[in-house]
């Protein structure tokens, strides 16, 4: 299923100024698709050349996405790309951290160095992100920020540690800063997505017997795709859910359970 056959538009995202970590490839080119469709602005970082799928993108929807390529780790880059998206955009309602890396380690023999450069993607970038993004959210009147985590550290799961524990500081982060900044109606949620099968997925770490377990565990039988989250990325964005913030989405088919 493609993003723009999702069923449902989001008046108010038309035209919106949105910004994506990591948004070309995987779930980050879903979303940035999916966002297109409704007709937002959309702009995006990442390491790798894009070219192809700015094209891409520009062919169906008729506009592209402003692909600025650079690496999230460095923050002063990151920063750059926010004020530049926010320039040629008219601002910023919508921020999206979405980019991130799952490496599988053991805690055993674990360097200080690769702790530090997995904190450094998967939680310091996300942090900063939200930071850069405050004062153009703040002179819109307000607007939404979405941090990806994953069920991964509410399932205990071993195999990352690093990683899960960054899941863990980004949902305790959306909280804080949900708090912080409510009261100028900027909303920070998290959304915790299941083993969404990407190609970087496919290619590095499934295996039959591995996603036949996991598929045990889920409520529904299906594998996921980067298409299954966008709708609830578009839903977090928009202000029909304008009540919504501080909160931990979970999208996974069924594995864990909230509440």
């Amino acid at each position: 299923m493609s993003s723009d056959t999702l069923g449902a538009t989001f008046h108010d995202l038309k035209d919106a100024s949105v910004f994506i970590t990591g948004g070309g490839s995987g779930i980050g080119a879903a979303l940035t698709d999916g966002f297109l469709a409704q007709g937002a602005q959309v702009a995006f970082i990442g390491r790798s050349d894009a070219s192809d799928f700015v094209a891409e993108m520009e062919a169906k929807h008729g506009r592209a996405p402003l692909f600025i390529q650079g690496d999230i780790t460095d923050v002063a880059v990151l920063r750059g790309a926010i004020d530049r998206a926010a320039e040629a955009h008219g601002g910023l309602k919508v921020l999206v951290n979405n980019a991130a890396n799952d490496k599988r380690h053991v805690a055993e023999g674990t360097t200080e160095e690769f702790w530090d450069w997995m904190q450094a993607i998967n939680l310091k970038a996300y942090f900063f992100a939200c930071e850069a993004a405050l004062k153009h959210l703040r002179a819109a009147g307000g607007g939404s920020i979405i941090n990806f985590s994953s069920i991964s550290y509410m399932m205990g799961n071993a195999g990352y540690p690093a990683y899960t524990a960054a899941n863990s500081g980004i949902n305790g982060m959306t909280r804080s800063l949900a708090r912080e900044w409510g009261p100028e109606h900027i909303r920070v949620n998290a959304l915790a997505p299941g083993w969404v099968l990407t190609q970087k997925q496919k290619d590095l770490w499934v295996t039959e017997d591995g996603l036949a377990a996991h598929l045990a565990r889920q409520c529904l039988p299906d594998t996921l795709d980067p298409e299954d989250i966008v709708g609830g990325v578009l839903f977090l964005a928009s202000k029909i859910s304008k009540a919504m913030t501080g909160q931990a989405l979970v999208i996974d088919g069924g594995v864990v359970v909230t509440g």
